[in-house]
């Protein structure tokens, strides 16, 4: 690594249009599960500059950071674990590596996800290495799910990794992506009626997914139904989505929030519930929650002008984030 160079990787978050949940396991594995995504851009940045004596970590977002003296002090238990679990994985050299990303820390974009193949890649560069997006997305899931331990699906890393709209089928041979063609005139159209609120309640996503999933694994008739539903509607989705319906794509987001919502009593909260109320009546044709719920995020397809939404939101006290879908995946520079 003599002479290596900072290396700089961004990688997008993404809105999951239906099918979220169906790409955990070991739900994906034994049953499969089918995903409809689309990456936006707001990005989770990773910057890595080798030498020096150490590692030093840093999450620009939570205010952390981690100084640790050699390889095996990263080994133990701390802060900034997703950090720690990277730069051990690489086998990269003392280094400093920051992160920072565009959207909220929570915000249920998929940011850790983005945030993964976004270190992966920045230290591959460093080590003068690179591999395929594919490749990317499945060392980010990697990183996340068995290195750190934090239970997840793979639609993040695979949204971030190759951007673009995707349909993302998984069982137990693996992974199939197809990238899907939208009209360019329905594609601008989507993203001008589409309103992304941020909450302000911040969530962390593994413990509801582990209790949703301990829930499956006693094959509880209620959670095993809604995620059987939640592939039904991921499928219906991409239908409409290449159909450029716009009343379509929204009745089947609203659709996914109901099946969502059945897979936990804590899926919806009242600020999200207020949210939905508010936003439905200035006009939305329909909407969910982004990622796991549970706080976080919430998108809404409008009928006509969004800026009613907006002020309705602001309104709330949520934060209106910007919205433009990212047609490349993870860059590097």
């Amino acid at each position: 690594m003599a002479g290596a160079v900072t290396a700089r990787a961004s990688a997008p978050a993404r809105l999951d249009l239906a099918g979220g949940w169906t790409d955990v396991a070991p739900f994906a594995t034994e049953r499969g599960g089918l995903v409809v995504n689309a990456a936006i851009e707001l990005r989770a940045h990773a910057e890595v500059e080798p030498g020096g004596a150490g590692f030093r970590l840093e999450s620009r977002d939570l205010g952390r950071s981690v100084l640790a003296e050699d390889a095996a002090s990263l080994a133990r238990p701390g802060e900034l674990e997703l950090l720690r679990a990277a730069v051990r994985a690489s086998g990269t050299g003392p280094c400093r590596v920051t992160t920072w990303a565009d959207a909220p820390p929570g915000s249920g974009l998929g940011c850790s996800g983005a945030l993964d193949v976004a270190l992966v890649a920045a230290l591959d560069a460093v080590q003068e290495a690179r591999r395929p997006a594919v490749d990317l997305a499945e060392a980010g899931w990697r990183l996340e799910t068995i290195e750190a331990g934090l239970p997840g699906g793979k639609q993040d890393q695979y949204a971030a990794a190759l951007g673009g709209f995707h349909r993302i089928e998984l069982d137990g041979d693996g992974v199939v992506v197809e990238r899907l063609r939208l009209d360019p005139n329905f594609e601008a159209e989507l993203a001008r009626r589409t309103v992304v609120c941020y909450t302000g309640q911040s969530r962390v996503s593994s413990s509801t997914i582990e209790r949703v999933m301990s829930s499956y694994r006693r094959r509880e008739s209620r959670v095993t139904a809604a995620l059987s539903a939640l592939v039904e509607t991921a499928d219906r989705m991409v239908a409409a989505l290449l159909a450029a319906d716009l009343g379509a794509v929204a009745a089947l987001l609203s659709e996914n929030w109901r099946w969502q919502q059945a897979l936990d009593d804590g899926m919806q909260t009242p600020g999200m519930a207020r949210l939905e109320s508010a936003m439905r009546d200035a006009g939305a044709l329909g909407g969910k929650a982004a990622g796991a719920g549970a706080g976080g995020s919430m998108f809404f397809v409008m009928g006509g002008d969004p800026e009613p939404a907006i002020r309705a939101a602001a309104a709330l006290g949520m934060t209106v984030l910007p919205l433009a879908w990212a047609g490349d995946g993870v860059r590097l520079w």
